[in-house]
């Protein structure tokens, strides 16, 4: 069984993360997304596209139990190039991507959202990288995108602090485009993407091509630099004691090792 559901009305296509409880971004489910992606340009005809959870959240962060899986930093370091590569296959897409959040959008979830073109959230929503809590680092270009959005002071804040942001501070910022209350905030998205897909479709493909041009020009280096330091801190004994303690619902000890 899948981990997303798709279905496409009137040039619009709505991705749904179905991995329960917490849609955690697991190897399955971003590989499912990349096929979703497949499936969407072979199609042809959709000109927007709106992602969002199923349940309680959008995305809770990254599926930290699959990480125990993995052995050295190499297989850390490989992780964390896959989720960059698709994220930035996603904010290269040809078709806008619309992100509608709600509920948790922390770590591994905030860096997806991060990576979509517009983000719409809800006024509870709580947005984060608690990563520093577990004793690693954001692995999915975090550390890159976050401050293009609220800035290098306040992305340092949030990154060392860990601690989440509400949907309304993040409209605020920047990090998100509107805020609405969660019963409607569905409902607005699209409206937003009916708009969108109201528009040519060629047009639509150029000016998706031309706004990256405005990304700071080293961004694919410190995503690099962060893939590499993902894969390092992995092999720390605060790691592996932060990792621990969160499978374990404790408040790591850490030994700054």
């Amino acid at each position: 069984m899948g981990t997303i559901a798709y279905e496409s009305t009137n040039h619009i296509a709505t991705l749904t993360i179905k991995s329960p409880p917490a849609n955690a971004l697991s190897s399955a489910l971003l590989k499912d997304i990349a096929e979703k992606l497949d499936e969407i340009e072979k199609d042809g005809t959709i000109k927007a596209i709106i992602l969002k959870g199923e349940g309680k959240f959008f995305s809770a962060g990254a599926d930290i139990k699959e990480f125990t899986s993995l052995q050295n930093a190499s297989d850390y370091e490989s992780l964390s190039r896959e989720g960059q590569k698709l994220f930035d296959r996603i904010e290269y897409f040809s078709i806008p991507v619309i992100a509608v959040i709600h509920g948790a959008v922390l770590g591994g979830g905030l860096e997806l959202a991060m990576a979509c073109h517009i983000r719409i959230v809800t006024e509870n929503t709580k947005m984060g990288l608690p990563e520093l809590s577990l004793g690693i680092i954001p692995g999915f270009a975090g550390t890159q995108r976050l401050p293009q959005y609220v800035g290098t002071a306040k992305a340092y804040e949030m990154i060392l602090t860990g601690e989440p942001i509400s949907g309304r501070e993040a409209h605020k910022l920047g990090l998100a485009n509107h805020v609405f209350e969660e019963e409607t905030v569905f409902t607005e998205a699209m409206k937003l993407a009916e708009k969108i897909a109201s528009k040519s479709k060629p047009t639509i493909n150029r000016i998706m091509k031309l706004i990256p041009y405005a990304k700071a020009e080293h961004f694919a280096e410190g995503s690099k630099m962060e893939a590499k330091a993902f894969g390092e801190i992995f092999g720390s004994e605060d790691a592996k004691e932060g990792i621990q303690a969160f499978i374990e619902k404790r408040k790591p000890n850490f030994q700054d090792k």
